[in-house]
């Protein structure tokens, strides 16, 4: 005997796909009202130069905490890296800041065999970054005026270079 399916239920699964397209042209953050300072962590550059959050100041900063280990920050470098290429420079950087436990240069071996070409490459020990920026789980994004506070930030993976995360970055510069 066939099953008859409900008018609602037909409905609904036609709707579904339409419900579903504004959370993909989202931005990704819902920026603070009330911009909050950040405490710094000592950051290291591939140089081996000792650096804070506040040599960063002057541009909109894209705070990306992330590990190798973490198959969502694996998967979301590439979209880091052309979102650098089309709109890092002097109003805009995306500051990807790598807490393995091995150091940087495990972080570097990742760029490498991936293919990373324009992002650089920050480490900083995951405990005190985990106690100065207070986050919980990766990958975590700050987005960080030019002055130095967080007005925004992002639990899990994102598209970076799409329309909607790309958008929103612009109209910050």
């Amino acid at each position: 005997m066939p099953h008859r399916i409900g008018r609602r239920a037909v409905l609904g699964g036609l709707a579904t796909p339409w419900l579903a397209l504004p959370a993909f042209a989202r931005p990704p953050f819902r920026l603070r009202g009330d911009p909050q300072p950040l405490l710094s962590p000592p950051i290291l550059d591939e140089a081996g130069k000792t650096r804070k959050l506040d040599d960063f100041t002057g541009r909109v900063i894209l705070l990306n905490i992330w590990a190798t280990w973490c198959p969502p920050c694996r998967e979301e470098m590439p979209a880091l890296d052309r979102l650098e290429a089309e709109l890092g420079g002097t109003g805009f950087s995306v500051l990807p800041l790598c807490i393995d436990a091995e150091g940087i240069d495990r972080g570097r071996r990742f760029y490498d065999e991936i293919g990373i070409v324009n992002l650089p490459l920050y480490w900083a020990e995951p405990v005190r970054v985990q106690l100065a920026l207070a986050f919980i789980g990766l990958p975590t994004t700050l987005l960080i005026d030019r002055q130095g506070r967080e007005i925004g930030r992002r639990q899990g993976p994102v598209a970076w270079d799409g329309k909607a995360a790309t958008g929103q970055l612009r109209s910050l510069l």
